[in-house]
């Protein structure tokens, strides 16, 4: 395919055929995602392949409770998760809101889950005394992350960066034998996609680019 149509039609697949995932098709997938760049080109990100459907399940619900969560504070006006403002529902009304399938049972049904990590003892992670939440250590996991979904849609498959199961990392940690080191960056489902989009919603140049100042007027031409 031709790159500028794969960027515009990599979509967030959720829903996927029984079709099987061959080794071949994945080891091209990756052979071509681990040109990504990362911080003084470390490569320090990693892949763990899930196929044990026990193990799928198991990680689907240890992200039902952050999916809940999601799920109580869209329903409540909210923006969830954003790491500025706290939850304005309770815990009880987390607790009883159910999770949506959408979000969890995706995890479970998905031919193959992908744990993208990434090696914390090798990023540079230069926002580390700032008094927010940290980002820039992803600057040398997701540009690998994107690249999967990039060439998946090359190959005709495709997935979502997702991350609820990362909520509970600890446990996550635990179930893949993954190192205290070692950071779970996204957990995408990858199969082939039931259907395919090809126009997507998002923003136009003007609405999101600022000249020179945060204020300024936006990028035309």
């Amino acid at each position: 395919m031709e790159l500028y149509e794969v960027m515009r039609t990599t979509f967030a697949a959720r829903q996927f055929s029984d079709d099987p995932v061959p080794d071949a098709i994945l080891h091209q997938i990756l052979d071509n995602a681990r040109f990504a760049s990362s911080g003084g080109n470390r490569q320090g990100g990693h892949v763990i392949v899930i196929r044990d459907e026990d193990s799928k399940r198991a990680i689907s619900m240890l992200g039902a409770p952050a999916a809940k969560r999601y799920a109580a504070q869209r329903a409540n006006g909210e923006n969830p998760w954003n790491p500025l403002s706290p939850a304005r529902v309770s815990e009880e009304t987390i607790f009883e809101t159910a999770p949506p399938a959408i979000l969890t049972e995706t995890l479970a049904l998905a031919p193959v889950l992908l744990i993208v990590c990434i090696d914390l003892e090798v990023v540079a992670a230069t926002d580390q005394d700032l008094e927010r939440v940290g980002l820039v250590s992803g600057g040398s996991i997701y540009p690998l992350a994107w690249n999967i979904l990039l060439a998946a849609r090359n190959e005709g498959y495709g997935g979502t960066l997702t991350t609820l199961p990362i909520a509970q990392e600890h446990k996550l940690q635990e179930l893949l034998e993954i190192p205290e080191h070692v950071a779970v960056a996204a957990v995408i489902p990858f199969g082939k996609p039931t259907r395919q989009l090809t126009k997507l919603k998002r923003r136009t140049v003007d609405e999101f680019t600022h000249l020179e100042r945060w204020h300024g007027g936006p990028l035309v031409v």
